[in-house]
C-alpha cells in the first residue's frame, strides 16, 4: 500500500509540476547561447537568443531597452530560461542603479519558488551594490565588504560546499565589484557540481559537490532596480 501512495504522490507531483510551467509565458527573448565548437572552429554566428519566461513576478518588473534588460526588482521572484544547462560558462554583465541594491542570477535551479520567500531552489551566484553593508550593520558595525561580492550558496535543498567558508555560504575571496552605475562582469563556469565565477576578470569564489548540477537559470527580481546587458551563455560537454 506504501508504494502505491507513493507512486500517486510522485505521479501527482509530475503532473503538477508540468501544469506549473505550462502555466508561465514567454516573456523576452535576451541574451544568445553559443556552443563550444563554434567558439573553436571560429565561427562567427552570433548564437541562438535565449527565451525568458516569467515564474512569478510581473509584466512590469522587466523591460528591454535595445541591448539592456532593465529588471525594477518588483515584485521579487524571478523569470527563468526556457530550457535547462548542465555544464555550461555563463557570462553576463549587471549593474545597479540604487544603492545597498540586491539582485543576483540562480544556476541549476528547480524554477519552483518557495511560497514565502519567494525564490526559487538552484546555487544563487550573489549580485549586491557595494552600499548594502552599510545599510545592514551587524552589531552596529558594517560587514566585511566580500559579504556582497559574488557570494555563492545552495537555496532551498540545493546543498554545496563552499571554497571560502562563510557559514554555508562562500565568499570573495577579493572585492573587485564596482558601485551603483558602474557595470560589472561575472563570469560563471559550472561543471559537474562545481562552480568557479569571475568578477571584472579575476577568479574569486567558487563551490563544489553541488547537489544539483543541472537546471534553470533564473534572473532575480529583489527590491531594486539592476540592468543586464551582454549575457552569453556557451554550452559545454
Amino acid at each position: 500500500m506504501k508504494l502505491i501512495i507513493k507512486f500517486f504522490f510522485t505521479l501527482f507531483l509530475s503532473f503538477s509540476f508540468s501544469a506549473f510551467l505550462q502555466a508561465q509565458s514567454k516573456t523576452l527573448q535576451f541574451g544568445s547561447e553559443i556552443g563550444l565548437s563554434q567558439i573553436s572552429n571560429g565561427s562567427k554566428n552570433k548564437g541562438t537568443p535565449i527565451n525568458w519566461i516569467d515564474v512569478n513576478t510581473s509584466p512590469e518588473t522587466w523591460k528591454k531597452n535595445k541591448n539592456i534588460l532593465i529588471n525594477y526588482g518588483k515584485p521579487i521572484g524571478v523569470m527563468r530560461s526556457e530550457k535547462q544547462y548542465e555544464n555550461f560558462i555563463l557570462e553576463i554583465e549587471w549593474m545597479h542603479m540604487e544603492a545597498g541594491g540586491n539582485s543576483g542570477v540562480f544556476v541549476w535551479s528547480d524554477a519552483i519558488p518557495d511560497p514565502k520567500g519567494r525564490l526559487p531552489s538552484g546555487v544563487e551566484v550573489q549580485m549586491l551594490e557595494l552600499d548594502w553593508v552599510n545599510q545592514h550593520k551587524q552589531n552596529g558595525e558594517p560587514a566585511p565588504i566580500a559579504y556582497v561580492h559574488g557570494e555563492m550558496w545552495g537555496v532551498g535543498n540545493v546543498v554545496t560546499v563552499p571554497d571560502n567558508p562563510r557559514g554555508i555560504r562562500s565568499k570573495s575571496i577579493e572585492n573587485r565589484c564596482k558601485g551603483k552605475g558602474e557595470w560589472n562582469k561575472y563570469v560563471v563556469v559550472c561543471v559537474d557540481g562545481v562552480i568557479k565565477l569571475s568578477v571584472n576578470g579575476k577568479f574569486v569564489n567558487g563551490i563544489s559537490k553541488s547537489t544539483s548540477k543541472k537546471g534553470y537559470l533564473c534572473l532575480e527580481a529583489e527590491g531594486a532596480e539592476i540592468h543586464f546587458r551582454n549575457l552569453k551563455i556557451t554550452e559545454l560537454p
